[in-house]
């Protein structure tokens, strides 16, 4: 059994990481859809800095954010000045470090899903009459269906294991913060409470493995639906 204060951490992490998923989804639908099919100078250095979370420490990524979005940074200024708000310390500053750690596995996912696509059947729909956008809602958009499912779940199971840019940026604060990752490092420092480290730790495990088999049922169920198409 979870105490009120460990169920606040889990609701906590869920709340972050569902906002992080569905704020980074456009943007990295975006992306991956430039990668794959538009051509332009620079390509391979975006491509690059895409997937800059992945190889870099979380550390420095926090870090970069909290320039950025910090009292003096240009968005954080701007945020201040224009709205009166601020992300630091804040569950909204997680979910921009959760969000920014995620992007480079949804991109990916959908990227691969929409090269898979193929191109004679999008070409024989514009033969036929079909305007781009209608190639796209009807056409392209069901067929990478299933690459498109998965990054978002990818990149939630992703949002709430961010430990190393949230803790950087935005500190470890009790429920603003705190996450599922975050909670268990305070745990660790704290003599005594090796059950609550493993009762989180369950949590943790039990959310990534229901993310990742959520993951392959829906690829399959997508999968086998265009098969009847």
């Amino acid at each position: 059994m979870l105490t009120p204060d460990e169920w606040t951490i889990v609701a906590l992490s869920l709340k972050i990481g569902g906002v992080a998923m569905l704020v980074v989804l456009p943007i990295a639908f975006a992306l991956a859809w430039a990668l794959a099919r538009v051509r332009f100078p620079g390509k391979l250095l975006l491509d690059a800095i895409v997937h800059l979370p992945l190889v870099v420490p979380p550390v420095v990524t926090g870090w970069v954010l909290l320039l950025a979005f910090g009292p003096a940074g240009p968005i954080g200024n701007l945020l201040d000045r224009w709205f009166g708000v601020t992300v630091l310390f804040r569950w909204t500053g997680a979910a921009i470090a959760a969000g920014i750690m995620a992007l480079p596995l949804m991109v990916r996912a959908m990227r691969l899903s929409i090269e898979a696509v193929d191109r004679r059947l999008e070409n024989a729909a514009r033969t036929l009459g079909a305007g781009p956008w209608r190639v796209f809602w009807t056409l392209t958009l069901p067929l990478s269906l299933p690459g498109l499912l998965a990054g978002m779940v990818l990149g939630f199971a992703r949002s709430i294991g961010e430990f190393g840019a949230t803790i950087t940026f935005v500190s470890n604060v009790p429920g603003q913060t705190q996450t599922l990752p975050l909670a268990i490092y305070s745990a660790l420092q704290q003599p005594g409470a090796e059950a609550m480290v493993w009762r989180l730790s369950a949590i943790s495990v039990a959310l990534s493995l229901f993310a990742l088999i959520a993951s392959e049922l829906l690829t399959r169920r997508v999968r086998r639906g265009l098969h009847v198409l």
